[in-house]
């Protein structure tokens, strides 16, 4: 094999591939990523470590002689982060390994591509289509809710519910629940996956980091409940489904809600995270107090002290009284535009909260009991 490669479109490539390379492994191979160089189907980069997988299209390739090989990660991200040269050479025999630039030469040991496990490619002609930003969005909006030390139920990753003209994800960890639905389409009718099909973290940040809001619509395919692949414009993402039962999360929603309490996001996320100053391991909680036009954090730990932050809020119902763990409001409130308004749905200080925005955003959160604040 032998390819004349662009030095940025290789090392874009090798960043993109790069997180799915696991740090240890008992199949050392699966520490490298396998280069194939084709004239006519364009050159690709593979990575994988059993569980997820990408094939991702390296641009500015010339190839010279067909065929693949298999490069050390982190000594040819190296050699690219290092180098002055365009582009470098990279050709192979049956001994050894070489990248050659215009003053520089590496020698390499050759590795068996053989012995590479393969990344399916996308063969589907009946898939689902989501645009790039709104996929990229609802990953963003969930996957920090989610739990992967869970045993008892599948929380280490997102549910997916596709449905005729509609894609919903949900995150939940047991204490908080994050929800968000978005537009989808079908080419060629595609059918509907059986049960409830949960996608691991790990897919879902590599899914989030080869996403842009301006690339074209992306095409999803889950296989009978086993698989899921993911084509983008300049990627293929394999993951196997995470294993387990999915809680019922709909049995969190509350029957009925009396107080409703528009917010703007900027303003309430700066004052939570000024209250969660003052607390400690101990003494997680902040109690937030609503009354006519004001809404007051309160924070107390012993050893460190106290604090209260006042918000002005256009409500001007009764006084309610509830208590937050304020990193599970921030890690939401993160994902928002400080400019939009979320809508807090109240009971009392027992019941769950629900945080709503107008883009189909649904965030639920317990609340604390003061002995556990």
């Amino acid at each position: 094999m032998r390819a004349l490669c662009n030095r940025e479109g290789l090392l874009a490539a090798l960043g993109m591939v790069s997180g799915v390379v696991p740090i240890r492994s008992p199949k050392p191979i699966l520490q490298n990523v396998k280069f194939m160089a084709n004239a006519m189907e364009g050159s690709t980069l593979m990575a994988t470590d059993l569980e997820v997988g990408i094939r991702a299209r390296v641009l500015g390739v010339k190839v010279e002689d067909e065929g693949a090989v298999i490069l050390p990660t982190a000594r040819v991200s190296s050699i690219l982060r290092t180098s002055n040269d365009e582009e470098l050479a990279i050709e192979s025999n049956q001994d050894q390994l070489v990248i050659r630039g215009l003053h520089s030469e590496f020698t390499l040991p050759i590795e068996d591509v053989e012995l590479f496990p393969d990344v399916p490619e996308f063969a589907a002609t009946s898939y689902h289509v989501v645009m790039a930003a709104d996929l990229k969005k609802l990953i963003r909006r969930t996957i920090f809710a989610t739990d992967a030390e869970s045993t008892r139920y599948a929380l280490g990753g997102v549910l997916f519910e596709l449905a005729g003209e509609s894609i919903a994800m949900v995150g939940t960890d047991g204490r908080r629940l994050a929800r968000m639905s978005a537009a989808l389409d079908g080419e060629n009718n595609p059918p509907l996956p059986s049960g409830a099909p949960v996608v691991p973290v790990k897919a879902l940040k590599l899914m989030e980091r080869n996403l842009a809001d301006h690339d074209p619509p992306v095409h999803l395919v889950i296989q009978s409940g086993s698989a899921v692949l993911m084509r983008t414009d300049s990627a293929v993402i394999y993951s196997r489904l995470v294993e387990g039962r999915f809680p019922r999360y709909q049995d969190v929603f509350p029957a009925s809600v009396e107080i409703k309490i528009p917010l703007e996001v900027g303003p309430l996320r700066m004052a939570v995270e000024q209250a969660s100053i003052i607390t400690s391991d101990d003494s997680r909680g902040v109690d937030f107090r609503f009354v006519p036009g004001m809404l007051s954090l309160t924070s107390r730990a012993a050893d460190v002290g106290s604090s209260h932050v006042e918000l002005p809020i256009a409500y001007e119902g009764k006084p309610v009284d509830i208590t937050f763990d304020p990193r599970y409001l921030v890690d939401a409130l993160k994902t928002l535009d400080d400019g939009a308004t979320v809508t807090a749905e109240l009971i009392d200080s027992k019941n769950a909260a629900v945080f709503r925005t107008d883009d189909d955003y649904t965030y639920v959160v317990m609340p604390l009991t003061r002995e556990h604040a």
